[in-house]
């Protein structure tokens, strides 16, 4: 699994309802919309790599190994920057108006 980060970018002329992945939804939304998908399809491949090499012998023990430790690491890499927003967040709620 290859997980690639672009940076978003807004131009003028784009509209605030787009992102450069197509979604509906606006920026922030869909940056989180996208990291959730990718995170669910991490999991997913990898629960597939065990499925196939369980019950079908298909594959080897590190093609499974390999993909249960990226689904580990692209979650743990989500939960953190999911961390990281909630902090912003709150530090931004506490500044005085």
């Amino acid at each position: 699994m290859n997980i690639s980060f672009q940076p978003i970018s807004i131009s003028e002329s784009a509209s605030p309802a787009t992102t450069r992945t197509g979604s509906s939804t606006g920026g922030f939304a869909g940056a989180i919309s996208a990291a959730i998908g990718n995170v669910e399809a991490a999991q997913s491949q990898a629960q597939v790599a065990a499925s196939d090499f369980l019950v079908h012998g298909n594959g080897d023990v590190h093609t499974v190994a390999l993909a249960a430790q990226s689904a580990e690491l692209s979650l743990e890499l989500f939960q953190q920057v999911r961390n990281k927003f909630v902090s912003a967040y709150q530090e931004i709620m506490k500044m005085p108006m």
